[in-house]
């Protein structure tokens, strides 16, 4: 069996889930998910895998050189490549955010939640970021609704820098201080 190429970060682990930095054998599912309709909203979806090749290669690149990016999500009981979550510090962005894109098969089943927290965690605790946000278009109601899950608010319109200034997002978030409230809550009890 070949070892994984990853790049260097850390490693959790959720009761289903291993989060850990993008792999290259995360790319073909990587690929699927952004060709999928639903990837709309995190800049897909991209026909070819040539075109998904750079959002993942900036994902490798932001963990190789800042020590920081967006797990890839493991599934444990399958192996398979689910998504992506986690920080995401891009150049003049309007925050310090924990970000997701999951792959469809991943959506309805909790798995966003779970890695999602554990994000929120890794962010708050290790990284030692006062507050979090999550840049969300206001008809992405998916991803409103794991925002509302884990306690954030929407905090109202933000701009995003060019290339994506015209785009319309709401800021979501919140502060240390009301994640350690609401990671205590479950899940339909925050916000």
């Amino acid at each position: 069996m070949s070892t994984p190429l990853m790049g260097p970060g850390p490693v959790l682990e959720t009761p289903r889930m291993i989060l850990r930095p993008p792999g290259l054998e995360d790319f073909p599912r990587w690929a699927e998910s952004m060709a999928h309709e639903s990837a709309r909203f995190i800049g897909g979806p991209l026909e070819t895998p040539a075109a998904a090749w750079r959002p993942f290669m900036t994902m490798v690149g932001a963990w190789a050189l800042t020590g920081i990016g967006m797990f890839s999500l493991i599934e444990k009981d399958t192996g398979l490549w689910m998504g992506r979550i986690g920080p995401w510090q891009p150049l003049d962005w309007p925050g310090n955010e924990v970000g997701w894109g999951v792959h469809p098969e991943a959506a309805g089943r909790g798995l966003a939640l779970e890695a999602a927290e554990a994000s929120m965690d890794y962010a708050f605790d290790v990284l030692g970021w006062a507050d979090v946000i999550h840049c969300i278009t206001p008809d992405n109601i998916p991803s409103q609704r794991l925002a509302m899950k884990l306690g954030s608010r929407n905090q109202g319109p933000t701009r995003l820098p060019p290339p994506y200034h015209e785009a319309a997002v709401d800021r979501w978030g919140q502060s240390r201080a009301d994640w350690a409230v609401n990671r205590l809550k479950p899940p339909a009890e925050r916000g």
